[in-house]
Order: C-alpha cells, then structure tokens, then sequence
C-alpha cells in the first residue's frame, strides 16, 4: 500500500504544481497517449526483447509483490521455527531415521499439516526435507551443509532478482525512449514550418511531453518500483536463512532450543519474536 500511495503523492505533487504555476492540462491530455503509445510501446517491446517468457512471467509476478510487499510476517516466523524445533528435537531424541516419514511424503506430515502455510511453500517445504534427508544419509558435516546451503541460498536470490533487474533495466532505457518520441515530434512539427507561431509552438509543447513522460515513468515509477522489488526479495530470501542457521547450528552439536536461537538470530528485525515467544511456541508445541 505504500507503494500505491506514494505513486500517488508523487502524480499530485508533478501535475499539481504544473497546474498551480499556470500550467494547462490541454497540451498534454493531447500528447500523451501517443507518446504514452511510443514510449510505453517501445519499453514494453524492449523488455520482451530482452528476456525470455519466463523472465516476461517472473516479472509480472515480481510486480504483485511490490504492492502486496513480503509473504511472511511474524507469525509465520515462529511457525517456522516451531517446525524446525519439531525436527531437529525428534533427530535427536530418536534419531534421523524418525524424520523419514515427515519427509519423504510432507503432504501426509502430522508436522507440516500443523503449518499448512509452510506446507504450501513448496520450494521452502522441499528445502528443509531435502537437508534433513541428507543428513539421514550421513552427511553430517556442517561445513559442508553450510557451503551446499548458502550457494544454493545464493543462487535462488540470483534468480529472484532478475525481475528487479528486468525492471531497472527499463527505468534506465525510459529517459533515451523519451527522447525518441521527442525527436518524432520535432520532425513532424519540422515539416509543418509554414504553420502560424501559436500552431508550431503547440507542436513543439507536444514534441516535449516525450521527454517529460520519458523521464517521470523512468524515476517517478519504474526506478521505485524496481527498487521496491529488490527490497522485497531481500527481505524473503531470509526465511529460508532461517532454515540453514537451525539445520547448521543442529549439525554443530547444539541443542534444539540453541539450533533454534540461532535461526531466529537470523530472522528480520521488525519480524524477530522475542526468545520468551520461541520459548513457549516449542514448549507448547504438540505434534
């Protein structure tokens, strides 16, 4: 929503002043929908250029997410950490082989059906039964879960951020595509030389509105927006952080109730619950 409203505030602060100053709406509700045609045209045509349908989907996607803002909030935090408590207590107290039927058909899981929210994740769902199950399999080295983790961490925000990087690719290109329209017009108000001054001086106006919608979609919507976008996936990518921290602190060693402490180390600062939350979530927790 703050998205939202501050593309408001910005629209009336931009045609607000024009107006207040003098300025009349005519010239541009004139031009614009056919700069708006050329320049909104050509970044769109660009964009598809430039990336595959996927990306094209991706994207699209990535929008919904700037006004919506991050999936998890608090609560699905200590959800989360609840379920990794369940897990690396049952590892420890009866051992990996106890995990197998929680995670080789999570769907029919007492556990994740407690959390169906998570269950609904799949990509966060198969993660966490994808290292517990290697650490059935002995692989029970936390370098090396830890190194496996962080790059495949590191690869999913790679491919996360293409939408933000798709859509500042296209504030920046915004600004040059103004100019083109600009200049169209320029060469149509050329050819029409022999026309009275206040004629030409519309057309001239008309030529200028390019440039002017150019650069306010480029930084008064696209910029923001990408930048929205990058904040957002930022902010996600650190529930599954979440997850390496338990998994890796586990592997350490640790107790569960300390596995635990340090996932929710990593958890974002306006999400963090309080030790004493994540104490009595496990403590009540019943599976």
């Amino acid at each position: 929503m703050t998205t939202i409203g501050g593309l408001v505030f910005v629209l009336v602060c931009v045609f607000g002043s024009y107006l207040l100053s003098g300025g009349s709406m005519e010239p541009l509700i004139e031009a614009l929908p056919f700069e708006f045609m050329t320049i909104g045209g050509a970044a769109i045509g660009t964009f598809v250029m430039s990336n595959s349908m996927h990306d094209v989907k991706h994207t699209l996607h990535g929008v919904k997410k700037v006004i919506k803002g991050a999936s998890y909030k608090k609560q699905d935090y200590l959800d989360l950490l609840c379920l990794l408590y369940f897990f690396v207590r049952l590892a420890n107290s009866k051992g990996t082989m106890a995990l197998e039927p929680h995670i080789e058909k999570p769907a029919e899981s007492a556990a994740f059906a407690k959390f169906p929210k998570l269950l609904a994740n799949h990509h966060l769902s198969d993660m966490i039964c994808d290292y517990l199950r290697l650490v059935g399999m002995n692989a029970d080295d936390p370098n090396q879960i830890e190194d496996i983790m962080s790059r495949e961490l590191k690869k999913s925000l790679h491919e996360e951020m293409h939408a933000s990087h798709a859509i500042q690719s296209i504030a920046d290109a915004l600004p040059a595509l103004g100019i083109v329209a600009a200049v169209l017009g320029v060469i149509k108000t050329m050819s029409h030389i022999n026309e009275p001054p206040a004629v030409l001086g519309a057309m001239i106006g008309g030529a200028l509105v390019g440039t002017f919608l150019g650069i306010l979609l480029a930084y008064g919507i696209a910029g923001p927006v990408a930048s929205r976008l990058k904040g957002v996936v930022e902010e996600e990518s650190k529930f599954t952080d979440v997850v390496r921290a338990v998994i890796v602190a586990h592997l350490n060693g640790n107790a569960p109730a300390v596995s635990v402490e340090s996932g929710r180390k990593m958890v974002p600062t306006q999400y963090m619950p309080s030790f004493q939350e994540v104490e009595s979530a496990t403590q009540s927790l019943q599976i």
